[in-house]
């Protein structure tokens, strides 16, 4: 479902807030999160490798992310689903990771990249404040609307006939932002201890539990010395420091964030894309076509200072098929409704947000081994035929019933299958009609996405990654 994306890339405010407890305001002002200003020549030569001195607060941090003892098995760490050589997502190809006291439980969603998070904006339901501007310029307030406005599902082409006040119609009713497929987490202390706590990660029964493993490591001294002697005396206070130095970790480092793809150098006017790079990424572009840039946004802002975050940050229902491979969906009840649940819990009953997950990045997409919040796609070349196919030739992808009929949408309950966007390319097709894509362009669209691996080096063409067919 196409939304309106006048929300783009975050402000530097937005960033600030993510990871701004108040008594560390002064680390902050010594150490600002803005994002830099687009590159006027290509990636730095050592790039993501640059050694950069950390804060001694991020210093604690990467210690935290690396230690397994942090978990009730004590061999999960936040680096094993986040590995720096995976682009901080899965080092393997598990569709989702095991963790839990024996490290045999199995979690419900694919574990995301933590990488190029640092200017998501915070949740919210219609425009966001906190974002800024990157959509075309509005067309005159006197131009007829062309569709009736629906929640969340204005096509891509309906929108450019709309007048300014069925725009703002829609656009109150979209949700965006927030960190996790559900957008549950405000701040980076927030989405950290939501595995620190998960039964199926983990395994931290409390907070108080969190702390006393922090009590017993090496570096415990270190949050006595940054915060206060007599910090763990303030169970509450002390676990807000310890996430913060994990979030100051991910602000710091520069590998979380480092912008350097063949894609950025292209953008930065220091490479040229192959021919076939250049078909996908007019492809890409192309509202009848892939229309991938409708929610991958990949031009940067307008004032030139955010790169492009191959985001929109909102929320979408792709229908995505039950993968039956999840020992959680052995239980023929249960779904996973992203926005509407089971784990976020404030819009249960909302059933227009029923099945909609927050459209990720596409940045380090040809380095993933299992695609969608359930990882049922183990490769580009799977995903891409999907999105073409889903509803030209549904029996491929989806189971059929004892009455013969294909049963569209399966991992869904049938009452929140109209969620799912067929209004927008390349969704729109019919059964039967000719896919948007034909095998050739889908080839050529993946090769664009391998443009978007970090670590280009235009001095060593073998070091750069290929796509994941």
């Amino acid at each position: 479902m196409k939304r309106f994306s006048t929300l783009r890339a975050a402000t530097s405010k937005a960033a600030t807030s993510r990871i701004l407890p108040a008594s560390l305001v002064w680390i902050l002002l010594a150490m600002p999160l803005a994002a830099d200003p687009l590159p006027q020549a290509g990636p730095k030569e050592g790039g993501a490798d640059d050694v950069v001195e950390l804060s001694a607060v991020a210093q604690l941090g990467r210690k935290m992310f690396f230690d397994p003892s942090l978990s009730n098995s004590g061999q999960l760490s936040c680096a094993s689903c986040h590995s720096p050589t995976a682009a901080y997502g899965p080092p393997n190809d598990l569709a989702v990771q095991l963790g839990g006291p024996d490290m045999k439980h199995a979690g419900i969603r694919a574990a995301p990249s933590l990488r190029y998070l640092e200017h998501v904006p915070t949740f919210s339901i219609g425009p966001n404040p906190e974002m800024a501007d990157n959509d075309p310029v509005p067309l005159d307030p006197g131009t007829p609307p062309a569709t009736a406005v629906v929640p969340g599902k204005v096509s891509t082409v309906a929108k450019a006939s709309l007048s300014r006040a069925a725009r703002a119609a829609a656009e109150a009713t979209v949700p965006q932002g927030g960190l996790d497929w559900d957008g549950r987490a405000n701040t980076f202390q927030g989405q950290a201890l939501g595995p620190l706590l998960d039964p199926n990660e983990m395994d931290n029964h409390s907070a108080t539990e969190v702390l006393e493993r922090l009590k017993r490591t090496a570096y415990a001294d270190d949050l006595k010395k940054l915060f206060g002697a007599n910090i763990f005396s303030q169970p509450e206070l002390a676990l807000d420091e310890a996430l913060f130095a994990l979030a100051r970790f991910q602000a710091e480092e520069p590998s979380f964030h480092p912008y350097d793809s063949k894609y950025d150098a292209y953008l930065a006017g220091t490479a040229e894309l192959s021919a076939a790079e250049q078909r996908g990424l007019e492809l890409f572009d192309d509202p009848l076509k892939g229309n991938c840039s409708s929610c991958h946004i990949d031009q940067p802002s307008r004032d030139g200072i955010f790169r492009p975050a191959f985001t929109d940050y909102q929320f979408e229902a792709l229908g995505a098929p039950r993968n039956r491979e999840l020992p959680a969906n052995r239980d023929l009840d249960f779904h996973d409704l992203g926005l509407c649940g089971p784990m976020r819990k404030d819009y249960t009953s909302v059933a227009a947000y029923c099945g909609l997950f927050k459209t990720p990045t596409l940045r380090n997409v040809a380095t993933r081994k299992v695609f969608f919040h359930n990882g049922v796609f183990r490769t580009l070349d799977q995903v891409m035929h999907f999105y073409v196919e889903r509803e030209t030739n549904p029996s491929k992808w989806y189971p059929k019933l004892p009455n013969g009929e294909v049963d569209r949408y399966d991992d869904l309950p049938p009452q929140y299958r109209g969620n799912v966007d067929t209004i927008d390319a390349p969704y729109d097709r019919k059964f039967g009609q000719a896919p948007a894509l034909n095998d050739a362009e889908i080839a050529d669209i993946i090769t664009f996405l391998s443009t978007l691996t970090d670590g280009y080096r235009p001095d060593r063409p073998s070091a750069n990654a290929m796509p994941n067919h």
